[in-house]
């Protein structure tokens, strides 16, 4: 599985928005065959900043989804409301979707 995690700064005037803002790209990616969680959290620290955690079945599917024209026209609707470079953690993890949390199994 891919995971990937990205945090945004939104710019003030549109903070509010952002989850309306990339709700079709948000939309056409949990439709990827290859996609199997794609979620958005906002801070309760920093309003203005999102986290996306997203995951897909393998690197061919990431790579799809990079290759997608919702992906294109993603980054252009995110790139207007931005107010600073993204930060992403990427990597590769040997497991598919969620696991349990054995500390707090029932």
């Amino acid at each position: 599985m891919i995971f990937i995690a990205v945090r945004f700064t939104a710019r003030p005037e549109y903070a509010d928005t952002w989850l309306d803002r990339v709700a079709d790209f948000t939309r056409a990616t949990r439709e990827e065959p290859g996609n199997l969680f794609f979620d958005w959290s906002r801070s309760v620290d920093d309003p203005h900043q999102y986290v996306l955690l997203e995951a897909f079945a393998d690197a061919e599917a990431g790579a799809a989804h990079v290759a997608s024209a919702h992906f294109k026209a993603g980054l252009a609707v995110m790139g207007e409301a931005i107010a600073a470079t993204p930060e992403i953690i990427n990597v590769e993890v040997p497991q598919q979707g969620w696991g349990p949390m054995g500390e707090l199994a029932r």
